[in-house]
């Protein structure tokens, strides 16, 4: 009787504890989705860097509910995100934000949180509680934000224009009004129609990569924000992965490579591959980043290579491709394998 007692005091403990996870991971969700809308729903008005910056940072709240509670969570948070801008916006800008916003970070939370058993080599001693446990390596999170941002640039440029030229004259519209708006107005009048089509066709080579870029840099950026903060508040639900050490999928290389040749197609095949080559490309700079982290750590110049790196990064054109060129070397030359860091001996 009292060992029957003891078991049922123990499933009560368990299903109560169980329902306050479930409330707690609902209230999680309904709370950052409704900090998300409001977010997504203030980057429509205001100066043009403030309304940027707002939405770039859109989806921060669902990665918080993400990787805080798990992806459910931030499904949960990106449904609520959805049904007030459907009700204060409209259904289209609601579908926005769920395509641009809600579901890429929902799918990289829950890849975030995938794990499995670790295999335990032969002839080697027991794994310790810390590496009984493989979770998805971040490298790949960079890749498949990669594909994702990729996708984005290219379904958002899709829906701008139902067509290229239809593009073409919406994005020149654009720029005639960017122009003429915020030059004086004998400067902005003096522009001819040949240089507002130049403009056109430089900005129209140029936007699919840009727009990418810019997709994924969101997307890693909340993702890694709110792993910080997550793991500040002890709600982390995964070991904080050693961002130096990532490594990319054999083949990335190749799809680079591809995106790379694509662009000399024409019409959308030329846009669809610049958009992929713009977000590989700025994968393979964060990996020759995570090279240089990597192999300097434990030296004494460390900090003042840091410091030339980002300052040459930022100002010095071209220094990016010398970074990317550096990731892909690293799949050839093992480069972190050949440049380890020494050994600090414990005190």
């Amino acid at each position: 009787m009292g060992v029957r007692g003891s078991s049922l005091a123990s499933l009560t403990a368990a299903s109560g504890t169980a329902e306050r996870m479930t409330r707690n991971n609902l209230l999680a969700g309904l709370g950052l989705g409704l900090v998300a809308a409001v977010v997504f729903a203030s980057a429509t008005t205001g100066p043009l860097l403030v309304r940027y910056i707002l939405f770039f940072i859109t989806s921060l709240p669902i990665a918080l509910a993400g990787l805080g509670w798990g992806w459910m969570t931030a499904a949960i948070a990106g449904c609520l995100g959805f049904g007030i801008i459907a009700i204060a916006a409209g259904p289209t800008v609601a579908l926005a934000f769920a395509m641009t916003q809600a579901a890429p970070v929902v799918i990289l939370t829950y890849l975030s949180l995938l794990s499995r058993a670790a295999i335990q080599p032969p002839g080697q001693a027991s794994l310790s509680e810390a590496d009984a446990v493989e979770y998805y390596p971040p490298g790949r999170l960079i890749v498949w934000a990669a594909a994702l941002a990729g996708a984005l640039s290219f379904a958002t440029l899709l829906i701008i224009g139902g067509d290229l030229e239809e593009l073409r004259k919406a994005l020149g519209e654009l720029i005639e009004k960017t122009i003429r708006g915020s030059l004086p107005d004998t400067a902005g009048q003096s522009l001819s129609n040949e240089e507002i089509k130049s403009l056109t066709d430089t900005a129209l080579a140029l936007l699919p990569a840009a727009t990418a870029i810019s997709w994924m840099g969101s997307l890693l950026f909340n993702l890694w924000l709110a792993g910080r903060v997550t793991l500040a508040s002890g709600q982390l639900a995964r070991p904080w992965p050693d961002l130096a050490a990532i490594e990319f999928p054999r083949g990335t290389g190749l799809v680079l490579g591809v995106a790379l040749l694509g662009m000399s197609l024409t019409d959308y095949w030329a846009m669809a591959a610049a958009s992929f080559a713009g977000t590989f490309f700025l994968a393979y700079v964060l990996l020759g980043l995570a090279i240089i982290h990597y192999t300097t750590r434990s030296r004494p110049w460390r900090p003042f290579a840091l410091w030339v790196l980002y300052f040459c990064l930022i100002f010095v054109t071209g220094f990016g491709v010398l970074i990317a060129l550096l990731g892909l070397a690293d799949a050839f030359v093992h480069l972190r394998a050949r440049f380890a860091p020494p050994v600090t001996p414990s005190t």
